[in-house]
């Protein structure tokens, strides 16, 4: 990121890595060094396709941002609640239910888990378009390096990554890109997150999930790897598994869009974050997060002039592409009803919801 005056801000210390002996997926790891020749993105590629076609998670290292770079990005997801007064957050409460908009706080207890229980984590959203909306009075003074992360997520890992995942699908490098224009209308956005310990009642009624198994709205999410265990991901054999921190590391899954716009060929990733292991149990979890979506106004159709998708088929979530929504559409439904509406359990297990006529998944 660009050199910028950095305000003091308390130093956030991250809890120590779990000792337990945990079950990891063991995920395919990218490195961005290889990203800038040719012979690398050809094995890139290769990587992203395998990992996508199996469960769907990956990590990418050598991103282009130091740890101490990182390590302040902590200290400022910190301040986003720590250091703003509750009565203040409520002036900037999102739009979640009306407006289908993530930007601003998600209070706790805002979403139903199971049970009857409610959520114990909030969020704090901004968007890549920084002058969106106003922010806390703590905050402000650090939007230019809020502003300058986004714009690395987008610029730096985020356009690579979708010239990776259309030369996948052998389509001209930039097909994706030139739907993510920074510039652009659109909801891509930095998420700044607490979860919060919960009591053992809940605990049970929930069976320890904090978060129930789902997929992303947008193309691609990037996660800055922390080191509380509370994420796992669904494997191929059906077994959750979790994702192991690595230090500096970006864990990456693709999300409904790209599924949608690649005619199924990339899987969103289902996953989901339960209780952490005994060690880690007293910690609140801090995680930050890179959603990124296409421009508002893409209709989220299959590229189907992919000679991939000509070979191995096109799969589609609606019966023809006239009924097909745009971003806005799909990312306002899913924002809007996640959580706050009451599911249809079936007989797979899952539950269900439906947006603009397109079933959603969840897993418990």
């Amino acid at each position: 990121m660009p050199s910028l005056v950095r305000p003091a801000v308390p130093h956030y210390v991250p809890p120590p890595v779990t000792r337990e002996n945990l079950e990891y997926a063991d995920l395919a790891i990218l490195d961005f060094a290889k990203i800038s020749t040719a012979e690398g993105r050809t094995e890139l590629t290769a990587q992203l396709r395998d990992a996508m076609k199996t469960h769907g998670f990956f990590y990418i290292v050598n991103h282009g941002l130091s740890q101490a770079d990182n390590d302040r990005m902590f200290d400022i997801i910190d301040v986003a609640f720590s250091g703003v007064p509750e009565e203040e957050k409520s002036n900037y409460f999102a739009d979640i239910k009306h407006g289908g908009s993530y930007q601003g706080y998600k209070p706790r207890e805002y979403l139903i888990i199971d049970g009857g229980v409610r959520d114990q984590f909030e969020h704090y959203n901004v968007n890549h378009d920084v002058t969106r909306k106003q922010h806390p009075l703590a905050v402000r003074p650090l939007i230019p390096e809020i502003e300058a992360f986004a714009k690395f997520n987008h610029l730096q890992v985020l356009y690579p990554l979708l010239r990776l995942f259309a030369m996948g699908l052998e389509l001209p490098e930039d097909t994706f890109v030139n739907m993510h224009n920074f510039d652009a209308v659109g909801e891509s956005y930095v998420r700044m997150m607490k979860y919060y310990p919960r009591s053992a009642e809940d605990e049970l009624k929930t069976k320890q999930v904090w978060l129930k198994g789902h997929t992303d709205i947008g193309t691609v999410t990037i996660l800055w790897s922390q080191p509380v265990a509370a994420l796992q991901v669904l494997m191929p054999d059906g077994k959750w598994r979790y994702v192991r921190h690595i230090e500096n590391a970006l864990v990456v899954n693709s999300g409904d869009a790209m599924e949608f716009l690649s005619g199924g060929y990339y899987k969103p990733t289902i996953h989901r974050v339960v209780q952490p292991p005994e060690d880690q149990r007293n910690y609140g979890r801090l995680s930050l997060i890179y959603f990124a979506m296409t421009d508002d106004d893409i209709k989220l159709i299959p590229r189907v002039e992919s000679p991939v998708l000509k070979k191995y088929g096109i799969q589609r979530r609606w019966s023809n592409d006239n009924e097909a929504p745009t971003m806005e559409a799909w990312r306002k439904g899913r924002t809007s009803t996640y959580g706050l509406v009451e599911l249809k359990k079936k007989e797979d297990g899952t539950e269900e919801s439906m947006v603009d006529g397109i079933p959603v998944k969840h897993y418990n």
